[in-house]
């Protein structure tokens, strides 16, 4: 009884060749694909923590403590940035927490290089979060192409058979024509799927660029609002 993996044994070198190099480029694919999708959810389930401890509130030390521990959160880093940042200028989170608790707010000095840390901290958590993507760009692209390089091969194969057979009944060309097809299914195979996990990724990715953004024009508003007076009790 035939199998499918007939065609594909009875192939000739260079379009097991072609075979090989399409296997590799889908296996190399999904194998990303998986990695990215635990990232991003990682990265979702550390920002919702983070988001949690941000909006009830508490010390500048205390969150900036707390950050540390949701290391796959980018809106964790930008705080932790910050944090490091007015650490270093005053001396530690504590000094922080005095000149906060005058209630004057932070100056502008100070307000411009939490900023400019926080500009870093997102450029660096952007490109962490495209990190493999320019693969998945690629493979969608060549594997198209390759396969169509297959595709000619096999019907090269079925021509060249016509020629040395002289008849072009459907033994003589229908090994040629079953390598170009597979060859050509083989392309679109390891290309759909890269097409498609580089527009998912890439849209999450602008996503939380954009909710850095938020974010940092938040805490920056955080740091330089004054301290609302307390209301003198009777």
């Amino acid at each position: 009884m035939p199998s499918v993996l007939d065609p594909i044994l009875q192939a000739g070198p260079l379009a097991r060749f072609v075979l090989g190099v399409l296997l590799f480029f889908s296996v190399i694919c999904w194998a990303l694909i998986v990695e990215k999708w635990w990232e991003f959810r990682a990265i979702k389930r550390d920002s919702k923590g983070f988001t949690r401890a941000f909006r009830q509130g508490g010390r500048f030390s205390l969150l900036y403590g707390a950050a540390k521990k949701f290391r796959a959160s980018p809106l964790a880093q930008l705080y932790s940035a910050a944090g490091l940042e007015l650490s270093t200028v005053y001396g530690g989170a504590e000094q922080v927490d005095a000149v906060l608790e005058e209630g004057e707010g932070l100056p502008r000095e100070a307000i411009d290089s939490a900023q400019r840390a926080m500009q870093r901290a997102t450029e660096i958590e952007v490109t962490r979060m495209e990190r493999y993507l320019p693969f998945l760009a690629t493979t969608a692209s060549a594997a198209p192409f390759i396969g169509l390089f297959g595709t000619i091969v096999g019907i090269m194969g079925a021509f060249h058979g016509i020629g040395q057979q002289g008849s072009a009944s459907l033994a003589v060309v229908a090994p040629g024509i079953s390598e170009a097809l597979i060859a050509t299914a083989a392309g679109l195979g390891a290309a759909i799927p890269a097409v498609m996990g580089y527009n998912f990724f890439v849209n999450r990715t602008k996503r939380w660029a954009t909710e850095m953004d938020g974010f940092a024009l938040e805490l920056l508003n955080t740091f330089a609002r004054p301290a609302p007076a307390k209301v003198a009790s009777r």
